[in-house]
């Protein structure tokens, strides 16, 4: 069951994408949306290309494959990648038949990178903070991170997560974390109910959605998070 408040299942969100020739006009009614973040869907059809973008953009593709070309060099996102593509850029995509993506927008002053950002699901991790020690119930996980975009004024970051399994009781989310798995499974928990993803899944936890998790096995992630400073 996936009933958890705050918690949206992004890949039956997105399954009511319609086709759009237009990357900035074609999207879905926002899953999410208040005035620092966005979280919406697209059905890119052909081709097309932005001039400049207003905002960082975290995307994942659920179907498809989105090809985008930006400074002379083409990256490809097939299913179940994920890129950034920073406030300011200028590109040009190609979308095969049958590509959805969802997409995490965060207005921001452009400067951060030069192009599209591609998510290394591969590189190496490095130690960072388990939950704080209050909010556990049990041992201490071992959380590890590699961040491959960090916005201007460090409020949107993108990366990948992996931890040992943990219990942590309900905190209150300041901020909004797009969540891909690549391994593993988790609950999330409050009192209108539970939602439980699985290796694959796309997932949503809005700002001020108070849960738990609750992971029994090793789980890694790729993340979309905005926290305001």
């Amino acid at each position: 069951m996936r009933s958890a408040r705050g918690v949206i299942d992004l890949r039956s969100y997105a399954a009511r994408t319609r086709p759009a020739a237009d990357w900035l006009s074609g999207r879905m009614a926002p899953a999410f949306a208040d005035s620092d973040a966005i979280v919406t869907a697209i059905a890119p059809s052909g081709h097309g290309g932005v001039s400049s973008l207003p905002a960082d953009e975290f995307l994942t593709v659920l179907s498809g494959t989105l090809s985008i070309t930006c400074d002379g060099g083409t990256l490809p996102v097939p299913t179940g990648r994920s890129a950034v593509l920073p406030a300011g850029a200028s590109f040009e995509w190609t979308a095969s038949s049958g590509t959805v993506a969802v997409i995490v927008a965060c207005p921001a002053v452009s400067g951060a990178a030069a192009g599209v950002v591609p998510i290394d699901e591969s590189a190496p991790l490095e130690p960072s903070n388990p939950p704080l020690a209050e909010l556990l119930v049990g041992p201490t996980p071992s959380c590890r991170n590699h961040s491959d975009y960090r916005s201007v004024n460090g409020e949107f970051v993108c990366g990948t997560w992996d931890s040992t399994p943990y219990h942590r009781r309900a905190m209150t989310y300041r901020h909004i974390e797009l969540m891909h798995l690549l391994e593993g499974s988790v609950t999330l928990e409050n009192a209108a109910g539970s939602a439980t993803f699985s290796r694959g899944d796309v997932f949503l936890v809005t700002r001020g959605a108070e849960c738990a998790w609750i992971s029994t096995v090793h789980v890694k992630k790729v993340y979309a998070v905005h926290r305001p400073a």
